[in-house]
């Protein structure tokens, strides 16, 4: 039965994909809202983007919502995240996860882009001088997600984009849907594959896309209001398949419940992202565990037609990634405190560091 349940699940979802994310690199620069290709939080930064099958919690939002399921009862997370230091652009992330019923978890994130100040330019003053603006990006996920059986979970979730400046916005929605399989012994073998970022076209309005026009040509000044049409754009959606496996060096088998347990763990991981509008990319990631308190991980991005040759990448991230994790515990009812560090390796400014904080209680 649950061979059943997986194969009607990855059938749906895989023939769903095929429709929204059949795309190819030529059409480049079509969409808009790149921002939902950035993720907020920090483990899954360290390892590349590599764990769509092993990320659990709230951080599984930004990769594969069916991770969330394996939230242990409620995680609180804050994230701060210098986007391409010497850019200005900081991002901040908040958001929690929290256990319902026996087998649900509803999950509630907020990223929000923080650009600096610009300074405001006009036709006559193309050296600025009359003030600043800054733009607001900012996209809030609501999600569920659910195990099925002890092998299969699944979720999904609704993204609410927000984009504006002080003279024109745009509004929309997104969808991500996800599902986790996992097996072998202590659950070492994951498989997860995750659609994101499916929804309508979104178009910007506002005052800023109209302007007055002045003709003097009839003997004395006419003014008239004219309009731009604004035109529509496209989400970037994309697919993630991704696999793990758990090697546990030195384990020790309980007796009564047959559990695997080992000061060390080392986790391999790998994904293929199959993007709408750019490139395709492969990620691998290692991280390294011992006693689930101290983890070291790293990652690696190669985009598909590129691979090592930086001249003909497209994305700003040169590949490697790295990162690494602190876990203490806080009394004996399993709550812990975590700090995570990440930072991300790109073609031009100084990197990306990635940085947060998490209650798990």
């Amino acid at each position: 039965m649950e061979k059943i349940k997986l194969a009607i699940i990855l059938a749906i979802t895989f023939c769903y994909s095929i429709i929204a994310v059949g795309g190819n690199e030529d059409r480049a620069g079509e969409a808009g809202a790149s921002q939902l290709l950035i993720n907020p939080w920090t483990r899954s930064v360290g390892f590349g983007g590599a764990n769509t099958a092993s990320a659990t919690g709230l951080e599984a939002m930004g990769l594969n919502i069916a991770g969330m399921a394996y939230t242990r009862n409620l995680e609180l997370l804050v994230n701060h995240k210098r986007y391409f230091v010497g850019s200005g652009i900081n991002i901040n992330s908040f958001g929690f996860a929290k256990k319902v019923g026996e087998t649900g978890v509803i999950g509630l994130s907020i990223m929000s882009m923080n650009f600096g100040d610009i300074d405001i330019t006009e036709v006559n003053l193309p050296e600025g001088g009359i003030g600043t603006f800054s733009p607001k990006y900012t996209t809030m996920d609501l999600g569920y997600a659910k195990t099925f059986s002890k092998s299969i979970s699944g979720g999904l979730s609704m993204r609410i984009i927000s984009e504006s400046i002080p003279n024109a916005s745009t509004r929309g929605i997104a969808f991500d849907a996800g599902v986790r399989y996992v097996t072998g012994d202590n659950d070492q073998v994951k498989f997860g594959i995750a659609l994101k970022n499916v929804g309508p076209t979104m178009k910007y309005s506002g005052d800023g896309l109209s302007f007055t026009e002045t003709n003097d040509n009839v003997g004395f000044d006419v003014s008239s209001t004219q309009d731009h049409r604004a035109a529509s754009y496209q989400l970037p959606s994309l697919l993630n398949i991704g696999a793990s496996y758990d090697i546990y060096i030195s384990p020790k088998i309980d007796s009564t419940s047959k559990a695997i347990t080992a000061n060390h763990k080392v986790t391999v991981a790998g994904n293929f992202t199959s993007n709408s509008f750019t490139k395709d990319q492969y990620r691998f990631g290692l991280e390294y565990s011992f006693r689930n308190m101290f983890m070291l991980r790293g990652g690696y991005v190669l985009e598909q037609s590129t691979w090592f040759n930086s001249e003909k990448r497209t994305s700003a991230y040169t590949g490697p990634a790295f990162g690494a994790s602190f876990i203490a515990p806080v009394g004996k009812k399993g709550t812990t405190f975590d700090v995570h560090y990440a930072y991300q390796m790109t073609e031009n400014f100084s990197g990306v560091h990635s940085i947060g904080i998490m209650f798990d209680l």
